[in-house]
């Protein structure tokens, strides 16, 4: 099946990955655009892997204040280069976890952060294991590998804290 350059742009501007990726996605998946975009994850995915030992020393803080400001939140998320951390993709993700941690109430970041109580929290209180609120096809952990295989750095939550008026 010959793949379009239509095809190839509008799985481009879906995902933002490369030419050549979306490309081989499209023929492997042949032409049909969710698989060739479940594909171009599993690659970021794949990756965000070989990533994980390297230092992310970058990265910005956002904040999110809920309309009515009864409830806000603050973000650490780290990236390896300050020029990645400039980018409006990685701004935008900041924003997307400042709003999910806003919404969601998470009591932890991931496994690692599982805090030292006897009763473990569930995994709806596992920022990484949420699902997504902007986009319940995926979870944060996956929203964050598929930014890391598009922008090419490792990138990970360092801290976040929430607060509702009241509490």
């Amino acid at each position: 099946m010959a793949i379009t350059i239509d095809e190839i742009k509008a799985l481009r501007e879906l995902t933002g990955a490369g030419v050549m990726d979306s490309k081989n996605a499209l023929s492997d998946a042949n032409g049909d655009q969710n698989k060739a975009i479940d594909i171009l994850r599993q690659k970021g995915i794949a990756s965000a892997a070989k990533r994980a030992d390297r230092e992310t020393n970058q990265g910005l803080i956002e904040s999110y204040i809920h309309s009515g400001g009864r409830i806000a939140s603050i973000v650490e998320v780290n990236c390896e280069t300050d020029f990645v951390a400039r980018t409006d993709d990685f701004k935008q993700l900041a924003h997307s976890i400042a709003m999910q941690v806003a919404a969601m109430d998470p009591a932890h970041i991931d496994d690692n952060d599982t805090p030292d109580v006897a009763d473990t929290t569930p995994d709806e209180k596992c920022l990484t294991k949420q699902v997504f609120i902007q986009d319940p096809s995926m979870t944060i952990s996956e929203l964050i590998n598929e930014a890391s295989g598009k922008l090419g750095e490792k990138i990970q939550i360092r801290r976040f804290v929430r607060y509702a008026l009241g509490e």
